[in-house]
């Protein structure tokens, strides 16, 4: 894989990043090492890499793996490589369910249009999906990531902004939670990354 970045040396040094973040026993697995890649060179904007290993640098990224795979210890570690332009927020899709029953609908607008007095809109992470659960506010069931999701859709085709996710969920759990529409956003908005499940979803 020939590119203007030593991926071997970023990964030695992304790595003793990580030690000082999570300990010395911390260490990147040898099978993870090619998901590890891809998402380096996606933040990195590397655009020669990601054309070979099939990545869409104008999409996001949804990450997706079994529970303690390291999905979003390794979301957290992209904060070092991405430049400024690829910064972004990370948010747990369970925060965002609490904050829904307290403050309601605005919360959807803050996650998906922003604040009307600035004219940026972030670029979030949304993490974990699918451990949040349809709530309600004043009698009103709402499925909030579902309508921020789609939102973020409009965002992106509209002004390019970007959206991230990671999920334990597989494409079918998806689409069961979320509705065919939110599935078919994902294929439009986001490049996926999955690490392998022991036990594969033959649905």
């Amino acid at each position: 894989m020939s590119s203007k970045y030593n991926y071997p040396e970023i990964l030695t040094w992304l790595e003793q990043k990580a030690k000082q973040d999570y300990g010395e026993k911390f260490q990147f697995l040898e099978q993870d090492i090619a998901n590890i890649t891809k998402l380096i060179a996606y933040f990195l904007n590397d655009e020669e890499t990601t054309n070979q290993l099939g990545i869409d640098l104008t999409k996001g990224i949804l990450l997706s793996g079994p529970v303690g795979c390291g999905k979003t210890t390794l979301m957290t570690l992209m904060k070092y490589v991405a430049p400024k332009e690829n910064k972004f927020y990370l948010k747990t899709c369970r925060d965002i369910s609490f904050e829904f029953i307290k403050e309601g609908y605005e919360i959807i607008h803050r996650y998906s249009r922003g604040s009307y007095s600035q004219s940026e809109y972030k670029n979030y992470c949304f993490d974990d999906l699918g451990v949040e659960s349809n709530l309600k506010y004043y009698g009103n069931e709402c499925n909030v990531m579902a309508e921020i999701i789609l939102s973020r859709y409009d965002l992106f085709i509209s002004r390019k902004v970007k959206t991230h996710i990671t999920t334990n969920l597989s494409a079918s759990e998806i689409e069961t939670m979320y509705g065919n529409r939110v599935r078919s956003r994902f294929r439009a908005m986001l490049n996926l990354i999955a690490f392998d499940k022991t036990t594969q979803d033959k649905r």
